[in-house]
C-alpha cells in the first residue's frame, strides 16, 4: 500500500516532548546501531579545498567502521570523492549541508525501553530530536550567515533512518550537552544562556527543554567552555563529559599564567560542589589540554574567501582531547602531534576506559582548524533497547 508523503510526514512526526512518549538520551556509552560523520567540503572553513581535512575524517570514518557501521554524509558535488576515499563497508549516503559539523546539525536519538499498548503514534524504540539551529549564533557572531541546508539534515536523517521525529524549536548545538544517562545533564552557560542562541529563553525554561526532550532530572551548568571555542561559544564536550555515571573527564591546565586555568578552576569548583541526579558526589579526572595551539599564516593562507568566519593567523586553536568519541568498545581520540601531552591523554584514556580500546587519530589538528573535532563531526545512534 502506498502511503503519500503527508500522511508519511504526519505519522513519522510525534507531537509533544520525547519524556511524554517514554524517550529518553541514553549516554554515549550504550550500544550503538551506527555512526553518522558529515563530510567536509567548503573551501572558506577547510583549508586547500577540504583535502587534507576529507583525509582525516577518513581516518576517523574507517577507525569506528572497525566497531560499529558508519554513515558519511556527503553532498552531491561531492559523493563520488567520498566515495572514491572511504572504504567500501562504509555506507555514502547524499544529504546537501552547509558545513560538516553532523554533532550538531544531525538529530539527537532517544531510545525508549518499552512500547505502549495506547501509544498510536512512533512505535519504534528509537527516534530523534530534531533542534533548531542557527550556525553558533545566526546574526549575533554565527560561524556562516547561510545554514539553510543543515537545518534540514536531521530531518533527512531520521527519514533515512524510519525513525520518529521530534521537532525542537529551541536553539540548541548536540556539542552543547552531554548525559550520563542517568538523569544528569552537563552543560556551559556560556553556550546555552549565550544571547545568539535564545535570547527569550531564561535559564528556568532551558532546564525545562533539557528535561522534558533528554529526560534528565537535573542539569548541571559549568560556566564557560574552553578557552578559545569562540567558534560554539564554549560547548560543553571540548571541556567535560561523562565517562561513566558520577565520573567526568575535565579539561585541564596546571600553567596558572594559561586563560585556560581560571576557566578549568571554575569547572572544577562547580564539579566539587554538585551531585548528580542519584545523589553521587563526582569523580573527577583531569585530562590535560595540549600545545597551546595556534593557526599559522600557511594555514589560514589555505582557505578561500567566503562567508564563514575568518580565521585569523595566530589565534589560539581550541584544542581538547576531551573531544572524543566513544565507539562500541573503543575511544575514537585526537591527537595533536604534542607527544608528551598526547601520550599522556592516551594513557589517562586507557585508565579512564579499561575496558576500551584506545584508538589514536593522528593530525587531528586538521579538524580542530576548522573549529571542532572527532567529537563534533561524529553522532551516534543508539541501537534499540
Amino acid at each position: 500500500m502506498n502511503i503519500d508523503l503527508e500522511e508519511r510526514m504526519s505519522r513519522m512526526e510525534l507531537t509533544g516532548s520525547p519524556v511524554d512518549h517514554g524517550y529518553y538520551m541514553p549516554a554515549e556509552w550504550t550500544p550503538h546501531s551506527r555512526c553518522w560523520i558529515g563530510w567536509p567540503e567548503r573551501p572558506d572553513n577547510w583549508r586547500d579545498n577540504a583535502v587534507h581535512a576529507q583525509r582525516v575524517f577518513t581516518r576517523v570514518a574507517a577507525a569506528i567502521s572497525r566497531f560499529e557501521p558508519v554513515t558519511v554524509c556527503a553532498s552531491s558535488a561531492q559523493w563520488k570523492n567520498a566515495r572514491s576515499h572511504l572504504p567500501e563497508h562504509i555506507r555514502v549516503v547524499e544529504i546537501s549541508m552547509n558545513d560538516s559539523w553532523l554533532r550538531d546539525t544531525g538529530p539527537t536519538f532517544v531510545i525508549r525501553n518499552s512500547l505502549s499498548d495506547k501509544e498510536k503514534l512512533g512505535r519504534s524504540k528509537v527516534a530523534g530530536i530534531d533542534w533548531n539551529f542557527n550556525a553558533y549564533g545566526g546574526e549575533d557572531g554565527g560561524a556562516y550567515e547561510d545554514f539553510s541546508l543543515d537545518l534540514l539534515i536531521a530531518h533527512k536523517v531520521l527519514e533515512i533512518e524510519n525513525a520518529p521525529r521530534f521537532p525542537q524549536s529551541m536553539i540548541l548545538e548536540g556539542g552543547s550537552i552531554h548525559v550520563d544517562g542517568e538523569g544528569t545533564c552537563l552543560t556551559t552557560e556560556e553556550c546555552l544562556l549565550n544571547k545568539n542562541r535564545n535570547p527569550g529563553f531564561p535559564k528556568v525554561q532551558i532546564e525545562d527543554e533539557l528535561k522534558a526532550y533528554l529526560g534528565v532530572k537535573k542539569v548541571i551548568w559549568l560556566p564557560h567552555g574552553l578557552f578559545g571555542d569562540d567558534d560554539t561559544n564554549g560547548h560543553i564536550d571540548n571541556m567535560c563529559c561523562f565517562v561513566r555515571p558520577g565520573v567526568v573527564l575535565l579539561s585541564w591546565t596546571d600553567d596558572k599564567l594559561d586563560p585556560q586555568y581560571k576557566r578549568s578552576l571554575e569547572a572544577l569548583s562547580v564539579l566539587t560542589s554538585e551531585v548528580d541526579a542519584k545523589g553521587r558526589k563526582f569523580d573527577i579526572i583531569k585530562l590535560h589540554v595540549p600545545g597551546p595551539l595556534y593557526l599559522t599564516e600557511h594555514e589560514a593562507n589555505g582557505l578561500q574567501q567566503g562567508d564563514a568566519k575568518p580565521r585569523i593567523p595566530g589565534t589560539r586553536l581550541a584544542a581538547s582531547y576531551v573531544n572524543f568519541y566513544i565507539a562500541n568498545g573503543a575511544i575514537i581520540t585526537p591527537q595533536f602531534g604534542d607527544k608528551k601531552r598526547d601520550d599522556e591523554a592516551a594513557h589517562v584514556l586507557s585508565l579512564a576506559f579499561p575496558d576500551y580500546e584506545i584508538v589514536r587519530i593522528e593530525d587531528a589538528r586538521e579538524i580542530v582548524l576548522g573549529g571542532g573535532n572527532i567529537h563534533c563531526i561524529t553522532q551516534q545512534q543508539p541501537a534499540s533497547p
